[in-house]
């Protein structure tokens, strides 16, 4: 039930970023989420887009963009929530190694984007610990 996520390598020069979001709103996608790291000489713009095949065919002729699975996870919207979820994922020593979160159209939920060493065995562990985990489907239905 993971979620598809593109990352998208860009030259970390003015005007890259805004040329990215562009050409995806110009092809009438939806960024849903996005997050944007960067070091010296470029960026990495992590994104959770409502068309996945359509943006990366359409950023592959700009720049290097590769498809992860990540895990995105409801909480409620109040301290400690995500505490409660990683405490979850400590406990059974699955690595975090990234995450960015976004709130939704409901007032009383956040979401998490959480890419782990072990999607499966997170999204199962989750599960039963009560943490609802969302697909690619559910959380277009949500955006």
């Amino acid at each position: 039930m993971a979620i598809t996520q593109l990352s998208v390598f860009l030259e970390n020069k003015p005007g890259k970023l805004a040329e990215t979001v562009k050409r995806i709103s110009e092809a009438g996608v939806n960024i849903r989420a996005m997050s944007l790291a960067d070091t010296k000489d470029f960026g990495i713009l992590r994104l959770i887009v409502s068309d996945v095949a359509a943006t990366k065919a359409l950023l592959t002729e700009q720049a290097i963009v590769t498809e992860t699975e990540v895990v995105a996870v409801r909480m409620d919207d109040q301290a400690g929530a995500l505490y409660r979820i990683l405490k979850v994922l400590d406990g059974a020593q699955i690595n975090v190694e990234y995450l960015y979160a976004f709130t939704g159209t409901k007032s009383d939920s956040a979401y998490v984007v959480l890419r782990v060493d072990n999607a499966d065995a997170a999204e199962k562990l989750l599960a039963e610990s009560g943490v609802a985990t969302l697909s690619d489907s559910e959380l277009k239905a949500l955006l």
